[in-house]
């Protein structure tokens, strides 16, 4: 059988969860969305054969290089900026419209590019930010996989940082961010100081 069959939505649905219960907003969380095999396959793929690139920003006047390496795929003319980084896409492989097409099928949406994130030990991480771009639309939604390496996600509410909720990212994730997410919470991914691996994270959005 062909690594990229169709998937097997039913068998990937149980465990949602609404991590943000009961405030402002949803994350619907699918552990082991992405079957074992397809996930060892797919982080290969991504580690060797992504175009990745190290981009930076001007923090205080000085630039200096994010602490991971990214890389933006997706539909023609849509081009992407944030924190002053201007992105312009690549087009689709075969394999990143394996992962966009089976969440797509799940949620019933139509996602325009992917960000990709390549987080190559504990140093790397994000720090707090909302992913709400006017070109995001109203209430963006971002549907996240995650392959490799287990990480820690963190999302505090903006009114009020004593409130946080916190997902361990495991390989084959898959995280559907919707409603007023990215306006009423910010999330990140903290260093962390145990020897872990590498992760990739593919966000996917819907660009207007």
């Amino acid at each position: 059988m062909s690594l990229f069959s169709q998937h097997d939505l039913f068998g990937n649905n149980h465990g949602v969860v609404n991590n943000l219960l009961p405030k402002d907003g949803v994350v619907e969380i699918y552990p082991s969305f992405f079957k074992k095999k397809e996930s060892e396959f797919l982080l290969d793929y991504l580690l060797h054969k992504i175009e990745w690139q190290q981009d930076s920003m001007k923090f205080y006047g000085k630039q200096i290089n994010l602490p991971r390496l990214t890389a933006w795929y997706g539909d023609n003319l849509k081009n992407y900026s944030y924190s002053g980084i201007d992105l312009n896409p690549k087009p689709w492989t075969k394999e990143l419209l394996f992962i966009k097409n089976s969440i797509e099928e799940h949620s019933g949406l139509e996602f325009t590019s992917v960000l990709l994130n390549l987080y190559r030990n504990g140093n790397d991480s994000v720090s707090w930010h909302r992913d709400n771009e006017k070109v995001l639309g109203v209430n963006p939604i971002i549907a996240s996989v995650s392959f490799g390496a287990t990480r820690t996600f963190k999302l505090r509410h903006v009114d009020d940082h004593s409130l946080v909720r916190i997902v361990e990212m495991t390989d084959g994730m898959y995280i559907l961010m919707k409603s007023e997410t990215q306006h009423k919470w910010e999330h990140s991914i903290p260093k962390t100081s145990r020897n872990v691996k590498e992760r990739i994270s593919l966000t996917f959005r819907i660009l207007f």
